[in-house]
This record gives C-alpha cells, sequence and structure tokens, in this order.
C-alpha cells in the first residue's frame, strides 16, 4: 500500500510553534556582554514607535501548494517593527549522521541510508531551531497541521538587512489567491515606499529553490550525477509548489518510534544546558498539555508557559512562547509584559482584547477570532475575555525569561500594595480598597461571573 503524505523542506530562520530558528552564536565572549550586543542589534532595526492605534492583523500573502498553503504577515506593519502530529528533521552543519534506516522492498533490502537525528511532532510543540539550518517537515498523521512561525530578523545571527528571506532546498512558492489583508493594502493604493514594496511583491510571482540558480552542467559535477537529476533537483517544469505530496516515504520504523520515546522519558528532568552541544541541543518542548499548565483554574482555563529554564535554548534565542486557553466567557487579568513585546497569535475561537497604552488611552478594543494576529508592545496593558465559543493563542515574546505583571488576582500589583495607598490614590474607602486587593483569589485566569454583572442584571 502506497503512503501518500505531505513533506516540506527549507532553509530559514525562525522560532515555530505546531498546533524554523534563530540562534545567536555567541563565541567565547560572556555571555551578558554577548546578550547586550543581541539586543542592541535589535534596537538597530526599529525606527520609533508611535503607536497610537493597534488592529488585529490578517495575512497579507498566500502561497498555495500541492498540498498545503502557506500564509505571510507584512513585515511593513508598524505594529511589527515594534514589536497534528509529524515528523520534522533538523541538518545542522558538521554534525554526524547518527540515525541509519533500512528500507525493505518486495525484492532485496536496500542500502542504509545514514542521516541526522529526526524526531516527532505534535499538536502543541515549540521547535527553537538554529538559524540557517536545513529543515523538512513531515505529516504522517490522519489531520492536517497547521504552523504558526516567528522569524526574528532583529537577532544577532542575521548578518543581512531586515528584508525576512526565506531560502528552499527544493520546490517553489507559487502566488495564490490574495488575502483579505492584502486585498485592503491594495485597495489603499501604492503610495511612497510601502506602495513601492507591494509592488515588488506583485512582481514576485513565484520564487524557485537555490538549486535553480546554478548551472545544471556545474551541479551534475558538483554531485557526480546526470545531468537529468541535476534539473530534477532544480525543480525545473515542477508546479508543485514548496509542500508537496510524499509517496513511499519509509523513514519511520517501530524502532524509531520505540526510541524516540525513550529519549523523551530519559530527558525530562535532568537537562540543564550545560552538557548540551549544538549537535545534541535539546530543540522541542511541548505546552499542549493540560496537565503541565503552569496556571489552571478549572472554571477559566489555563496558562502554559515555555522559556529558557525548560528549553536552554531559548537563553540563546531570546525568545520565549506561551499557551493559552480561556473557557467560554472567561477572563485573563489585565496585565502588562515588564521586559517584551508580545506577539498574540489566535489558533481557536474567539474574544475581546483591549490594550492601553501609556497615555492612558485605548490602543485597541475589539474582537479577534481564529487566524488573527495582533501585537502587545512592552508595558501596555491588555485584557482578554472570551466568547461563547472560548478563546485559546499562541504567543511569542522577545525575552527568553519574560516577565508579566497582572493588575488583578492574588498576585497582582494592586493587591500588593498598602490600603492606605489604595485609598489615598483612586479616593475610596478602606472597605473598597479591601475590596480591591482581595475579591479576587484566582491567580490570572478568571472564571465567567462577577459583582458587577450581578448588579447589571
Amino acid at each position: 500500500m502506497v503512503n501518500t503524505s505531505v513533506l516540506s523542506l527549507s532553509l530559514s530562520l525562525g522560532f515555530l510553534v505546531i498546533f524554523h530558528g534563530c540562534f545567536a552564536q555567541l563565541g567565547q565572549q560572556p555571555l551578558w556582554q554577548a546578550l547586550e550586543q543581541q539586543q542592541q542589534h535589535r534596537l538597530r532595526a526599529r525606527s520609533e514607535c508611535r503607536i497610537e492605534r493597534l488592529t488585529a492583523q490578517q495575512p497579507n500573502r498566500r502561497y498555495e501548494s500541492e498540498a498545503g498553503v502557506s500564509e505571510f504577515w507584512d513585515r511593513n506593519t508598524e505594529e511589527f517593527q515594534c514589536a497534528g502530529r509529524g515528523i520534522q528533521g533538523t541538518v545542522i552543519p558538521g554534525c554526524a549522521e547518527t540515525y541509519e534506516s533500512e528500507q525493505l522492498t518486495r525484492e532485496k533490502q536496500r542500502p542504509i541510508d545514514r542521516h541526522q537525528k529526526i524526531q516527532r511532532f505534535r499538536e502543541g510543540d515549540i521547535l527553537a531551531l538554529p538559524a540557517g539550518v536545513a529543515l523538512w517537515f513531515y505529516n504522517d498523521g490522519e489531520e492536517s497541521v497547521v504552523s504558526v512561525s516567528l522569524l526574528d530578523v532583529g537577532n544577532e545571527a542575521n548578518q543581512l538587512d531586515q528584508q525576512f528571506r526565506n531560502f528552499f532546498l527544493a520546490g517553489e512558492s507559487r502566488r495564490g489567491q490574495q488575502s483579505p489583508g492584502e486585498r485592503e493594502q491594495e485597495g489603499r493604493g501604492q503610495q511612497g515606499q510601502e506602495g513601492s514594496d507591494q509592488g515588488k511583491r506583485g512582481k514576485q510571482k513565484e520564487v524557485k529553490n537555490i538549486f535553480s540558480g546554478f548551472d545544471e552542467q556545474i551541479l551534475a559535477e558538483a554531485f557526480n550525477i546526470d545531468r537529468e537529476t541535476a534539473r530534477k533537483l532544480q525543480g525545473q517544469d515542477d508546479q508543485r509548489g514548496r509542500i508537496v505530496r510524499a509517496e513511499r516515504f519509509q523513514v519511520v520504523s517501530h524502532q524509531w518510534e520505540d526510541q524516540q520515546q525513550q529519549e523523551e522519558e530519559g530527558q525530562h528532568g535532568r537537562l540543564n544546558g550545560l552538557e548540551e552541544t549544538l549537535c545534541q541541543v535539546k530543540l522541542r518542548e511541548n505546552i499542549g498539555n493540560p496537565t503541565r499548565a503552569d496556571v489552571f483554574n478549572p472554571r477559566g482555563g489555563r496558562i502554559s508557559t515555555l522559556n529558557s529554564h525548560k528549553l536552554p535554548i531559548l537563553n540563546w534565542l531570546q525568545l520565549s512562547a506561551e499557551r493559552g486557553v480561556l473557557y467560554k466567557n472567561a477572563v485573563l487579568a489585565p496585565h502588562w509584559n515588564n521586559n517584551a513585546h508580545c506577539v498574540m497569535y489566535v489558533t481557536r475561537g474567539s474574544g475581546r482584547v483591549q490594550i492601553v497604552g501609556n497615555s492612558g488611552r485605548s490602543v485597541f478594543d475589539g474582537e479577534v477570532s481564529e487566524g488573527q494576529l495582533i501585537v502587545v508592545p512592552q508595558n501596555f496593558a491588555v485584557v482578554k475575555k472570551a466568547s461563547e465559543q472560548g478563546l485559546e493563542w499562541v504567543a511569542f515574546r522577545t525575552r527568553d525569561n519574560a516577565m508579566t505583571s497582572p493588575l488583578a488576582g492574588r498576585l497582582s500589583a494592586i493587591r500588593a500594595m498598602p490600603e492606605d495607598v489604595l485609598v489615598n490614590s483612586y479616593g475610596i474607602s478602606r472597605e473598597d480598597a479591601r475590596s480591591l486587593k482581595y475579591n479576587r483569589e484566582e491567580l490570572k485566569v478568571f472564571g465567567p461571573g462577577s459583582r458587577s454583572q450581578r448588579e447589571d442584571a
């Protein structure tokens, strides 16, 4: 029986969650000094942030392939300037081919195939991958795989300009239908630099793989192959796009599955990041398991976070992640991000989000739904309330140990203040000050229903 599934192969720079990577090569200098330089490198890419109104962003580019779709958000948006299951393989230069696959056919056994390590991913996984590595993904499950990628072009590892570039080893990008966001942008007209950029994007109907730019004969000599194979390597006359259907994919075996499970069970609790080399570094961690949530409220939902304490490579990337689930009508406490920007992508459901800036005015107050993305700048206050369908999201933050400060709840800034401070600051009675401090015993995820709702009823 022929096994037909989906395969994607590319060479890129990013941070990915399943529902590539950025890696700063710090060398021999002190860690604190290297991280400081990394942040300065990011600052060089920033323009002055004048955030008076935020919007929930729709993807503005869409590329269709034989077996899937890729969508992109506009990197020139001011807000971005300021702020299933399957198998995945990462090819790191210089690392040994430590894995072998025996491919059996009815006629005979093929020669052993040696390759670098592969790993399984599933819903809720975070994949943090080094800059410039080659990677591929294969969907061997029964459902579609939806992935969200954060690509940090301001990272120290990026020695080019601030233009995002995706380098493909196989396949090509074919321009598909326009997304609503792109149609809206084009409707405003092409003015200034933004118009120029959009005009260029309109002309770039396809992006071929890197082999297509080489001379066919030189490729044949470099790989010691015939010219017909070289032409296939270049993707000549291949119209399948960047995501293709894979037939007779025989990388996975029961022995490999057992080995994967043993490695995962042995890794928990013993990694500290010091004994890991680049070839052995852990690149994956799951934040979708409800039993491992950092905050859980049976009436409200849960929050799971991933930082460099749990996945040491995030210390080098200076990124962290969060998975949030709010049940219907539940509320995530108003809070601010102390030391990072936050990029939130809605994976399921819908809800209301309010964001308040330093002037005390709302910069965003609206409904967000599945597939939308919104940026919450550092120190801007934000609150989320789920709809009747609930609200689920994944968020990326621009620090490896990003901190948030809740404004309500048991660990809030308000609760930590003396009553007299609240009485005099807000002009309220001491009884009201106590209510302000102690009426919410939950940490940060609040169940539906409140005193104000009962009074309105």
